[in-house]
């Protein structure tokens, strides 16, 4: 049983992302870097077009962004917005196995208290 449970906390904490929203006209470098396939060359990429464009009119825009190409923007496009607010979840390193054992209710947000 408590197999089975980290196993589903693990999945979990590692899912988290996949409801993620990002909004390229105003996420930081590091929020667009929780993106997949989108590390910092390609964050400051979008940055520099947002900047040099007035901003995205919509998501399509991200296309013309040196570096994004179809398959990109195909894994992208689900993720990320144009307006609203940018809503993204960093995973907190946890010895999972640890706060099985002790009861300890499993924090998946950078926002969370490690307990000791």
């Amino acid at each position: 049983m408590k197999k089975m449970l980290f196993a589903i906390v693990l999945f979990l904490s590692f899912s988290i992302n996949a409801f993620a929203t990002v909004n390229l006209n105003t996420a930081t470098q590091a929020e667009l870097e929780t993106l997949k396939n989108i590390g910092p060359a390609k964050a400051i990429a979008i940055m520099d077009y947002r900047k040099k464009n007035g901003g995205f009119k919509s998501v399509d825009d991200l296309n013309n962004v040196p570096g994004i190409g179809d398959k990109t923007m195909a894994n992208l496009k689900a993720e990320v917005t144009v307006s609203g607010a940018t809503k993204v979840t960093t995973p907190v390193a946890i010895d999972a196995k640890k706060a099985i054992k002790a009861g300890t209710p499993i924090a998946t947000s950078a926002t969370a208290t490690k307990t000791k």
